[in-house]
């Protein structure tokens, strides 16, 4: 009887929890560490976390990112990538840095866009978390709160889509909202290859050539 691979190991990402923080103190440390983009910080309503990254999470979040672009570019989507980009509202009194976001529905409206504000702008469409099981704060209900329609969640060998209803809560989906095609599962397999890749650009040209076969299928352009 086979036995099925052993799941990946993952180290937690450092967090650090500070409690009875005010909005100006956040921004404060927000302005501290603008020279250090791989901190992220995470505000909800006086509470803040500071998380430190790892390797393999960057390493993880990066590819996903590349995996959005790619899917965009080949769906003939706009797209205006934020990366970390902060997001906060002084009015919800909560803040977060994603490991990625994407504006893509609302590429265009942040064309020519330097700096973010959400008074006045679109949140990002979707955004990217990778390994926030050390995080004890809502992460959800932060993004929930700053209204962003769509999360991609990874925790190890789990890749899971959440989007946010008419309720103003997240479920769990099995197709992405940003790309109504595709599944958490169709995009882990790549994510697992590119683990293993000498070379991620091999991985890449698969991942295009499956998106380019799906369309063909389905009567795409």
């Amino acid at each position: 009887m086979s036995q099925a691979p052993p799941l990946r190991k993952v180290a937690r990402r450092q967090c650090l929890r500070l409690s009875g923080i005010d909005w100006g103190t956040y921004s404060r440390l927000l302005y501290a560490f603008a020279e250090k983009p791989s901190i992220h910080l995470a505000y909800d309503r006086g509470e803040l976390e500071i998380m430190s990254p790892r390797l393999d999470h960057d390493d993880d979040g990066r590819f996903i990112g590349r995996m959005v672009l790619v899917l965009t570019e080949e769906l003939g989507l706009p797209v205006k990538a934020g990366g970390s980009t902060t997001l906060r509202r002084r009015l919800k009194r909560r803040g977060i840095e994603a490991d990625d976001c994407f504006w893509i529905a609302n590429a265009r409206r942040m064309a020519g866009r330097r700096r973010l504000n959400l008074r006045t702008d679109p949140p990002p469409d979707l955004a990217i978390e990778v390994d926030v099981t050390s995080s004890s704060l809502d992460r959800l209900g932060i993004y929930a709160a700053l209204q962003v329609p769509e999360i991609w969640r990874l925790e190890g060998d789990l890749l899971t889509f959440h989007v946010l209803g008419v309720d103003g809560k997240y479920a769990s989906a099995t197709h992405s909202h940003a790309f109504p095609q595709v599944t958490p599962a169709d995009l882990f397999g790549y994510l697992q290859m590119a683990r293993k890749a000498d070379d991620e650009n091999t991985v890449i040209r698969q991942l295009r050539e499956w998106i380019r076969k799906r369309q063909g299928a389905q009567g795409g352009p």
